[in-house]
């Protein structure tokens, strides 16, 4: 005989669920009431009969939780529902209510064009990938990449894995020959693997893009999209070719495209009308000063900051509530001053040098890649003294600019961040044996003896750590090279002790080395200081273990220190406060120049305008003009105020940054309005938690079931802890590795590592609940071993008369139209149905009321004999029931069916293509007797 999707079969001793793409010959099976990593093929052949779910036994019989437990872990171990939101049940992360919005949104558009512009912290890669793997799931996409740098790519690999169940390949420079040997025929990549994370730099180059455009899927994620839009004549030619790359991808009017940036409004007024037209060309040129023109934008434009969502509906969500800020001056001593001034003096005569043109660029970045090198540490300029200059390598004074750039400023759009740690070379390339060689190797012998104690710097450090571990705090120390962070760790490891850990993490180490070394320096126990480069300033999230950052190195670009902070002042900290704390030389004029013209006016910015914004692309041009007052004129920063030319740049920079920080917070008020009213949300939210187990549904299933396996509850503050000791062998190895003992149980986030949070996602979690339910229905396992069965009798004054609550699971055949043909799944709900009297008289019970039974106290026993009558009667009067058991499943299908009609009510294809129908013969998981005491007592 045939079987079709839903179907209930005998197979391997055990009962399965037939799902979609299964044939008469071979099926794909799901075992009752297990997970998706249980599905298996099995031919037919083998021996697959039909079955049918067996009905509770009434000697089997539980206490007065059973009911409650057997109900909430068959909720939170669903991983197919039948809701409107098929990837919710089915990922490893719960959602705050808030990111639930942009999937709200995307939902109601045929091809999604998102642009999500949240906060730094707030999860804009857990609201791009829910949306991502709802498309998928629903068969809206058949693939997915996502366009990030390459310091981002392994991070959101792991994310994709982790939280999302997406199995991406990376797509770079060091990958792609293994990739393209994996293909098969005339293949490209993007054909071979589905779902991808592409190094944008590396795929917008000529020789790949075009190939890309060709093949590449129909979803589109772009991370920090506004590295890739410029205005006409502004940004390099990377970043043009990014936006050309992105522009050709968004011109394919059927492709999915979702962007994300913290910062969509920083920069030129035309560069963000380029990335709205990206969205719908219509915006490029709307009014945004108009209602509509606003109510355009809404439908594609989310934008929350965390006072925005901090609360939001009825959840709360914990962000660090300060960042502490604190400069820190040391003053250079004797010997460092000494060499600092050789150094300048050297410098001065070699940018007035009168060689022409391309000599003058290649010695001006030569010396300023010096004297910053000198300013971060004595080793930074002993490297930097060894190593020949890139910049010599240039044929023309522009070459020459462009790769001095790259090597010695932190620019805005920096292509290749991964090397942007490697101290750079000062050596042009003089006769060995000539004056400037000799003055070079002088330097470099008084460099290698400011190590130690005549580097006041380090000295410095040392003593704002100690005081930062004192109060609690692991710190990040952030350095600009390679050869400082070498050096600082060091000297932090000798002058911590062996009580504290410290680690160095810098571009010498591969992605995934560095976050092994990471998880080595945190796990663990005891205080521990990570020192690091701006390698880890993106990407990489730290608020688990590191509570503040200091920043030893001053970067050359204000948004460097956003980022570094950013690490740890984000959504899982579990400080109050984070600091921030920063070193200057107070009598060096590099760091002067750097902290007054730059640091502390984006500082004074954020404070006057709330909000954060780079600065602007044409700052390269002023702290080249300071850096030159410096060096051609001798000039330190007070004066250099005073000269005309300089200060009318630096005057029209700052008036570009106010107005760009200006126009972003108009943004913010003005045209990110909420397309999505909080009651919608709220509304779905609701029936989303409801069907998968909400907070207090876990938190109760969690604690009552570990103190029916007789594990020791201690209440916290958080929540509570339980010993894991007395808990069966099974649910032991089924648990996390690396888990405490005994185990906090905390009721939100943040937790740290080892511990468990009481939400369905969490792994703990998932394996109690599992256990609960599988225990339930092997009436053959040893008693004791059974949190929950499947029957119970419980006297209470609840209830005036016998009444009976029925846990109902129903499978329903769910027919999703999409771009790429009808989905067919098969997806599973639980309801929980209540009557009065006997079953053949049933007299039914509102939704609400049938709820209310699962928290009934008991008011006394039962005698099992008389408990194994009552639930007799129950059981054997099931048939008189089966015609209200289908009208209920026949109205939840209807409803279901309403609800995704109403989460997508943009596509009148989906409504209209939409079928939701349920399997007949739904099965009763448990039954449950409650009975008054007046009425006990008469029987």
């Amino acid at each position: 005989m045939g079987f079709a999707p839903g179907n209930l079969v005998s197979a391997r001793g055990r009962e399965w669920v037939v799902l979609p793409n299964s044939t008469d010959d071979f099926l794909v099976l799901r075992p009752l009431g297990g997970l998706d990593d249980d599905i298996a093929g099995v031919f037919v052949t083998e021996g697959v009969a039909p079955a049918a779910f067996p009905p509770p036994e009434p000697a089997d019989l539980g206490d007065h939780f059973s009911a409650q437990l057997l109900t909430n872990a068959l909720r939170i171990g669903f991983r197919s529902t039948a809701g409107p939101f098929r990837s919710l049940a089915s990922i490893a992360v719960q959602p705050r209510a808030y990111q639930l919005v942009p999937l709200m949104m995307a939902l109601r558009q045929d091809v999604v064009r998102l642009l999500i512009a949240d906060d730094v912290g707030i999860g804009k890669t857990i609201e791009a990938g829910l949306i991502a793997t709802e498309l998928l799931a629903v068969g809206d996409a058949r693939g997915l990449s996502v366009l990030c740098s390459p310091a981002l790519a392994e991070q959101w690999q792991s994310e994709l894995r982790e939280k999302f169940g997406l199995e991406a390949e990376l797509v770079l420079p060091s990958t792609v020959r293994r990739l393209e040997r994996g293909r098969i025929g005339s293949e490209s990549i993007f054909e071979r693997y589905p779902i991808t994370v592409v190094s944008t730099d590396f795929i917008k180059s000529a020789r790949r893009r075009h190939e890309f455009l060709r093949t590449c899927p129909d979803l589109v994620i772009v991370d920090e999209v506004h590295t890739c839009v410029t205005a006409v004549g502004q940004g390099g030619a990377g970043r043009t070719q990014r936006y050309e790359l992105i522009r050709d991808l968004s011109a394919d009017h059927k492709r999915h495209m979702i962007f994300a940036s913290a910062t969509p409004h920083s920069g030129k007024e035309e560069a963000f009308r380029n990335l709205l037209g990206l969205l719908d060309p219509a915006l490029a040129t709307v009014d945004l000063e108009d209602r509509r023109g606003r109510e355009l934008l809404a439908k594609h434009f989310v934008q929350r900051r965390r006072g925005d969502i901090r609360r939001y509906l009825d959840e709360d969500t914990p962000f660090p509530k300060d960042r502490l800020i604190k400069e820190v001056p040391y003053a250079l001593s004797p010997e460092y001053q000494a060499l600092f001034e050789k150094v300048l003096d050297y410098a001065r005569e070699t940018v007035r040098t009168d060689q022409g043109d391309l000599t003058k660029r290649v010695n001006w970045w030569s010396a300023l890649a010096l004297l910053r090198a000198l300013a971060s540490s004595p080793r930074a300029a002993a490297q930097t003294l060894r190593t020949r200059a890139a910049s010599a390598a240039a044929h023309s004074p522009a070459e020459a600019d462009a790769i001095g750039r790259a090597m010695v400023l932190d620019q805005a759009d920096d292509e290749a961040l991964e090397a942007a740690d490697t101290t750079p070379g000062a050596d042009t390339g003089d006769e060995p044996g000539g004056a400037a060689a000799r003055r070079l190797r002088g330097f470099l012998n008084d460099a290698k003896k400011l190590e130690g104690k005549a580097d006041k710097k380090i000295g410095a450090l040392v003593k704002e750590v100690k005081a930062l571990l004192a109060e609690g705090c692991d710190p990040i120390v952030f350095c600009r090279f390679i050869d400082t962070a070498e050096y600082v760790a060091e000297h932090l490891d000798k002058a911590l002790g062996k009580n504290v850990a410290v680690r160095a993490v810098t571009g010498t180490l591969p992605p995934a080395e560095r976050l092994a070394r990471i998880d080595e320096l945190t796990a663990s126990e005891g205080r521990h200081v990570l020192v690091a480069t701006d390698c880890l300033s993106e990407g990489v999230n730290l608020q688990e273990s590191f509570q503040a950052v200091v920043h030893y190195d001053l970067a050359w670009n204000p948004t460097r220190h956003e980022q570094r902070e950013g690490r740890v002042d984000r959504f899982g900290q579990r400080a109050d406060q984070v600091r921030a704390i920063t070193l200057y030389g107070r009598d060096n004029q590099i760091d002067g120049i750097v902290l007054e013209v730059l640091l502390r006016k984006h500082e004074a910015i954020r404070r006057a305008t709330g909000v954060s914004v780079p600065i602007p692309d044409n700052n390269s041009a002023v702290l080249e003009a300071l850096m030159e007052g410096l060096l051609l004129r001798g000039q330190d920063a007070e004066q250099l105020s005073l000269d005309l030319g300089v200060r009318e740049k630096q005057e029209s920079l700052y008036r570009e940054w106010e107005s760009t920080a200006e126009r972003e917070r108009l943004a913010q008020t003005k045209y990110a309005q909420h397309a999505i009213k909080p009651e919608e949300v709220s509304a779905e939210v609701a029936v989303a938690r409801a069907a998968l187990g909400t907070d207090e549904d876990v938190a109760t299933c969690v604690e009552h079931a570990l103190r029916a396996l007789h594990s020791t509850i201690t209440p916290t503050e958080e929540g509570f802890t339980a010993t894991l000791a007395p808990l069966p062998v099974g649910l032991q190895d089924a648990l996390p590795l690396g888990r405490h003992d005994p185990l906090p149980f905390s009721a939100d986030l943040p937790v740290r590592r080892g511990e468990a949070v009481l939400n369905r996602t969490d792994p703990s979690v998932e394996a109690i609940a599992h256990y609960v339910l599988e225990s339930a229905l092997d009436s053959a396992l040893d008693p004791a071993l059974r949190p929950a069965r499947r029957c119970a009798v419980i006297r209470t004054a609840t209830v005036s008369t016998r009444t009976t609550l029925l846990v109902v699971r129903y499978r329903f055949h769910l027919e999703l139209p999409s771009r790429s043909g009808t989905r067919e799944l098969i997806a599973e709900d639980v309801a929980t149905l209540a009557f009065e009297g006997a079953p053949a008289q049933a007299r039914w019970l509102d939704d609400a009321t049938a709820a209310g039974l699962l928290a009934a106290t008991p008011s006394g026993n039962v005698p099992t004999l008389q408990a194994e009558q009552f639930i007799s009667r129950a059981l054997n009067g099931l048939p008189d029931l089966s015609a209200h058991l289908d009208q209920t499943g026949a109205a939840l299908a209807d409803h279901l069916r309403a609800a995704h009609r109403r989460v997508r009510q943009a596509s009148a294809e989906i409504v209209r293509g939409l079928r939701v129908e349920v399997e007949p013969n739904a099965d009763v998981l448990g039954a449950f007797v409650f009975v008054p005491p007046i009425v006990e007592a008469q029987q």
